[in-house]
């Protein structure tokens, strides 16, 4: 595999699987140089009881000089929570001046799920995160990111024909390709694929009793180190779907706040 090297821009909790904690391990056991811009530093994620949070963007005006003098570049770029709208501008500043040549740029919008905003986002968010996806190569959002994306109805029962319409709005929003998780069809679970021709592609598995924190964040990691290692977008998802299925089976039920992804890592990769 060529060096490629990795940015990925998103928030670092300090206990808990999510976030930095899994997009770093995952794509470092992949084999590429990944670098991490974190976006705030969080005592532990959210699904505690407490939490501290020191908010990084001030220090993203010394981070890009410093970078800019070094003359860093950027094979790709894969984005997942980031929190602040503000950080949307930032995060394009990044694509502008710290791009390779065929950069490819994945965008995990992560701000809602079940058909509910997570707490702290409002619809400006929704709408900043809409402007950016525009500069994707791919992005990702669930089912309920992409109706708030697209001013969608959210649904909890659908067919074919409403996903696939959620998938043209998308692709209104961006020059890339909509990949969009969590659809449930027939009692599987998995991912809709708007193709070239305007076609829908699907990947559909098993849906598995149960929910964990941090699974969208490991779906998003290894997405994209598998995409970029050549598989098509199918192959990337369908691997992505495998290994979540793998740790949420491997994940002890008293393990409230994320899936012991380790294991399968260590299973996968070494």
């Amino acid at each position: 595999m060529d060096n490629k090297k990795i940015l990925t821009i998103q928030d670092l909790s300090c206990v808990g699987q999510c976030s930095l904690t899994v997009a770093l391990p995952i794509l470092s056991a992949y084999g590429y140089e990944t670098c991490v811009l974190p976006t705030a530093v969080l005592s532990n994620h959210t699904m505690f009881k407490k939490w501290s949070y020191l908010d990084l963007t001030p220090e993203l005006d010394n981070i890009y000089p410093v970078w800019r003098e070094n003359g860093f570049r950027f094979d790709a770029f894969l984005l997942g929570y980031l929190g602040k709208a503000p950080l949307m501008d930032a995060a394009e500043r990044a694509f502008d001046e710290f791009s390779a040549k065929d950069r490819l740029i994945v965008i995990d919008p992560v701000f809602a799920d079940n058909g509910k905003l997570y707490g702290g986002f409002d619809m400006d968010y929704v709408r900043a995160m809409a402007h950016l996806v525009r500069r994707a190569d791919i992005i990702l959002p669930n089912m309920t990111e992409a109706c708030f994306l697209t001013g969608t109805e959210y649904r909890t029962e659908y067919n074919e024909e409403y996903v696939k319409g959620l998938l043209s709005s998308l692709k209104k929003l961006t020059v890339g390709i909509p990949v969009v998780t969590g659809v449930e069809l027939d009692g599987k679970i998995g991912e809709a694929i708007l193709k070239e021709d305007g076609s829908v592609s699907y990947v559909m598995g098993e849906k598995l009793p149960v929910s964990k924190h941090g699974t969208g964040d490991i779906f998003a990691s290894v997405f994209t180190a598998e995409y970029l290692a050549g598989k098509t977008l199918e192959q990337a998802s369908d691997s992505a779907s495998v290994f979540v299925q793998d740790c949420l089976r491997a994940t002890p039920e008293e393990h409230f706040y994320g899936v012991v992804f380790e294991r399968i890592l260590k299973g996968r990769r070494g």
